[in-house]
């Protein structure tokens, strides 16, 4: 269940990128506008087609956007990590939730109404600037994904999101530790296929010297061949 927001839990927008440029004066000034609560590991945060129109940023913890179909299968979009917001798209355009939002690990979320997002936009063109180019970042990774989505085998799927897993990773040299690295029902989701697929083709890029599994911890041992597998099929 959720709870308000203790002091175990600090409330602070310092780490939102949109903020990023403002003064200490101003953070807390909005902060005294958000509404702040606390989320337990696999609570939902928001739910895909509400109605509700608050602007939601993540102070600590991650969570996950995705829909479930009719039949419960989950189609990941994206993982939120401190920094990041959500629910821009219905504050922006009024519309219902693009997409339900769940946490992952113990959360910090504040969330803003519509009209002081909206009023902070106006104020703000540093924060205007920033909500911009985190909508055309999103955009161009979902461009990404459709292509891959139409365009590639499954096994290239799974190749290219293990690149980008490595890329938001610890890496060294030529290899990426991703801890925890997600199940393999997870990697499923995000690249539209099964569990057994996803098994197969680390599997086999464990023969080839490219992955390793350690525990929860999956270790990109050769950045270099997984890019070139990956640029082999889109020439990217």
């Amino acid at each position: 269940m959720t709870s308000p927001q203790s002091a175990q839990f600090p409330q602070s927008l310092k780490a939102v990128s949109i903020f990023t440029g403002l003064s200490d004066d101003k953070l807390t000034a909005l902060k005294k506008r958000c509404a702040w609560r606390h989320y337990e590991a696999g609570e939902s945060i928001l739910d895909h087609l509400d109605a509700s129109d608050e602007v939601f940023f993540i102070s600590a913890g991650e969570a996950r956007a995705s829909i479930y179909s009719a039949l419960g299968k989950a189609v990941t979009f994206t993982d939120l990590r401190p920094g990041d917001l959500f629910g821009e798209i219905a504050a922006i355009d009024g519309g219902p939730r693009s997409a339900s939002i769940e946490a992952l690990s113990r959360c910090t979320v504040a969330s803003m109404s519509r009209a002081t997002f909206r009023e902070v936009l106006r104020a703000e063109p540093l924060v205007m600037d920033a909500v911009l180019q985190s909508l055309v970042a999103r955009i161009r990774a979902l461009t990404t994904r459709i292509y891959e989505f139409s365009a590639l085998a499954v096994k290239n799927r799974i190749q290219a999101e293990l690149l980008r897993l490595a890329g938001m990773a610890t890496q060294e040299g030529n290899n990426a530790v991703i801890d925890p690295a997600p199940t393999h029902a997870e990697i499923a989701g995000r690249v539209s296929t099964h569990r057994e697929a996803v098994t197969r083709e680390l599997n086999r890029l464990h023969r080839l010297g490219v992955v390793e599994q350690h525990g929860r911890a999956l270790h990109i041992k050769d950045i270099e061949r997984l890019e070139d597998l990956v640029h082999e099929v889109t020439g990217e």
